[in-house]
């Protein structure tokens, strides 16, 4: 592809005016999960202050805050937020299959784009910090951040056929989200996650799927192209395709099932004919549970 000053504006031109409308979906689809009063702060390793508690049997000394403890009879704790379990790191695959869509239903991209923000919104509202693990920036907390990260979320550019995460940035102990249709080479993904699983990394695999690439919907003659134009092939009897290729795809998922299993990462399955709500409870409530 050419690159020249008029189609780089034009790319970020459409680029800037999708930026609020992702913000905005968001923003409504995070309000759907409701924060407990802490979010999901918890005591550990940090420097933070969180809340004192009452000291207990096998506390070492030197924990007990003296100041505090002095305003009464008990024995007070300082406690500290844990911050390697408020590190939230995204990956989103924008490879050009991602941009498949039928009917009228939202593209790949656009569904993981919208779920992976909405799960940025509700890090930082709980208080988290929350980063793409493609950029070279650490996470960070603040709607500030949000705003940086719907930017490069939309950031256009020459995009594979088939996306593979290659994290940049993954601190240790953290939480992760990798959304994408999975349906490139499989052992970028068994290395990122066991990379992942190697640094204490936590988190879910989700893979999102158009329904009609769950059901084959094709017969006759028929020509397959992929979504940058660059892969084709024509059948006359595409019908017959069906049954080898949801073989194949039961095979892939079966596969993720299994890389997660041993990883310690959770999988989830979600079609863009669904809800996204659903798909975001869920999610938020897989992460709870690697806290």
């Amino acid at each position: 592809m050419l690159h020249t000053p008029a189609t780089l504006r034009a790319r970020s031109e459409a680029a800037a005016a999708a930026l609020p409308g992702l913000l905005m979906s968001a923003d409504r689809l995070a309000a759907t999960v409701l924060l407990g009063e802490h979010g999901r702060k918890r005591a550990g390793p940090g420097d933070a202050f969180w809340q004192f508690r009452a000291a207990q049997a096998g506390d070492p000394r030197r924990s007990i805050d003296w100041r505090q403890s002095a305003r009464g009879d008990a024995h007070f704790v300082r406690e500290t937020e844990w911050q390697a379990a408020q590190s939230l790191m995204l990956w989103v695959d924008d490879a050009a299959s991602m941009s498949f869509a039928s009917g009228k239903r939202p593209s790949k991209l656009r569904r993981a784009q919208t779920l992976a923000l909405a799960l940025a919104v509700l890090a930082v509202k709980a208080g988290e910090r929350t980063g793409l693990a493609t950029l070279p920036e650490p996470p960070r907390g603040g709607r500030a951040q949000l705003i940086r990260l719907a930017d490069a979320l939309m950031e256009g550019g020459d995009r594979p056929d088939y996306g593979a995460p290659r994290p940049r940035v993954m601190p240790m102990g953290a939480r992760a989200v990798f959304l994408s249709d999975f349906l490139g080479l499989p052992e970028p993904v068994a290395d990122a996650l066991t990379a992942a699983a190697d640094r204490g990394v936590r988190g879910v695999l989700v893979q999102i799927l158009d329904p009609e690439e769950e059901a084959f919907p094709y017969d006759g003659r028929t020509l397959f192209e992929s979504m940058s134009g660059t892969l084709r092939f024509e059948t006359l009897k595409a019908g017959q395709l069906r049954d080898d290729y949801l073989f194949r795809l039961a095979a892939r998922r079966a596969a993720l099932r299994d890389l997660c299993s041993r990883t310690g990462w959770r999988f989830h399955l979600h079609h863009t004919d669904a809800s996204p709500e659903a798909a975001l409870l869920s999610l938020y409530t897989a992460l709870e549970r690697h806290r």
